[in-house]
């Protein structure tokens, strides 16, 4: 049987959870046989892509602020033409490199519409290529919704004309992609759920902690850090904090944040651990991302989301309140992130009834390959009788 081989883009630009849900995916398809080749375009973060694929890392860049309002470098400089043209060239020498059977595009063009310079050459590249491989899109159960007239359309108009598979990594029972995209009962193209995209079980925790706070990537948070801190500093009960910054939040102001620790709280910015953490966590704090709530739901421990909420975004929020109508989370919302706020929704998340039992799909991962190899059959059946009509 040939190797299939497979071409994976991922652009994180504020948190690790891109990186880490396509760097599942990846792994899963190593386990199935694929030849992976992963390009990524963010900062490095360590651990990630992980082992048995090639990888392939762009110039990187990130986002500015908070609001997704530009793109700059690792120095914080806005970027300019040379430097997308770079990228874009890199980007294509890569695919030609590969001449894979499948590509996998991240977000893209549900999200990430910041990287068109590179991703429009790319998917052109694509549709020029003979054979032409089998491109799919990779995305979230739960999308940020768009306020500006004609995205969503343009959207549409991108997914019908050019991909030929929709993977929603998610569990049909929990979310569905019209819930976040109102024109979804326009797409042509196929559509799959995955499963949610979680890591394996973990094992036993080296370490319990009372309170586990995490913070994901980092580079959005620093209200559930600072009032974590103070949460902690002002507890009288002998709980014994975590709390994980994320490897993204500036050096210096994390060096300033651990010089002034109190007594009882544990700071890292970084645990490769984390998921293991989890299973003997009595409540974990954190943000609402796919990645972190897909390891609470495969922990089952007690959890408090503080949803991420700035400059208009609304996937953590949908999320988190989605997760609290089921049982399985409680909810701070961003806007009382006082540390007198967190401590009493850590107080109450506490004594109230334990996560309710669940069924949601949690192998999205190895489905995903499953699904990329299957489909993969079916095109290049496809493939065949259309050369063989042409001929």
């Amino acid at each position: 049987m040939k190797q299939l081989r497979a071409f994976l883009y991922v652009q994180h630009l504020l948190g690790i959870g891109h990186l880490a849900r396509t760097s599942h995916v990846a792994a899963a398809l190593v386990d199935d046989g694929f030849d992976v080749t992963i390009v990524t375009g963010g900062p490095p973060v360590a651990g990630f892509p992980g082992l048995g694929v090639k990888l392939v890392t762009l110039p990187p860049v990130t986002s500015g602020d908070e609001r997704f309002s530009g793109l700059v470098d690792l120095q914080g400089i806005p970027i300019d033409v040379d430097f997308k043209k770079r990228r874009s060239e890199m980007l294509l020498q890569a695919f030609r490199d590969c001449r894979p059977d499948v590509v996998i595009v991240e977000a893209f063009p549900f999200g990430r519409r910041q990287m068109r310079f590179e991703l429009l050459p790319l998917i052109e590249a694509i549709n020029a290529s003979s054979p032409r491989p089998l491109l799919a899109t990779s995305i979230r159960d739960i999308l940020q919704e768009r306020v500006k007239p004609g995205r969503n359309q343009e959207t549409l108009d991108l997914v019908n004309r050019h991909f030929d598979l929709i993977m929603v990594h998610g569990d049909p029972a929990f979310a569905t992609l019209d819930k976040t995209f109102p024109l979804a009962g326009a797409i042509k193209t196929e559509v799959t759920y995955t499963g949610l995209v979680a890591g394996p079980p973990s094992p036993a925790a080296s370490e319990r902690f009372d309170v586990l706070v995490s913070v994901g990537g980092g580079a959005a948070g620093n209200s559930l850090v600072s009032s974590t801190i103070e949460a902690a500093r002002n507890a009288r009960n002998g709980w014994k904090w975590c709390l994980i910054t994320g490897p993204n939040l500036p050096k210096d102001q994390f060096d300033a944040i651990a010089h002034d620790v109190p007594p009882g709280l544990s700071i890292f910015r970084f645990r490769k651990d984390f998921a293991s953490l989890l299973t003997g966590a009595r409540l974990s704090v954190s943000q609402a991302g796919y990645n972190t709530v897909c390891d609470v739901l495969r922990a089952g421990c007690r959890s408090l989301l503080a949803p991420f909420a700035a400059g208009g975004e609304t996937e953590q929020t949908v999320r988190a309140l989605l997760l609290e109508e089921l049982g399985l989370a409680t909810v701070v919302m961003e806007r009382d992130l006082t540390p007198e706020g967190l401590a009493k929704a850590i107080e109450a998340a506490l004594v109230a009834p334990g996560p309710s039992a669940h069924r949601l799909n949690l192998d999205g991962a190895r489905h995903s390959a499953q699904i990329l190899r299957d489909r993969h059959r079916t095109w290049s059946l496809r493939q065949g009788l259309r050369l063989n009509k042409s001929s």
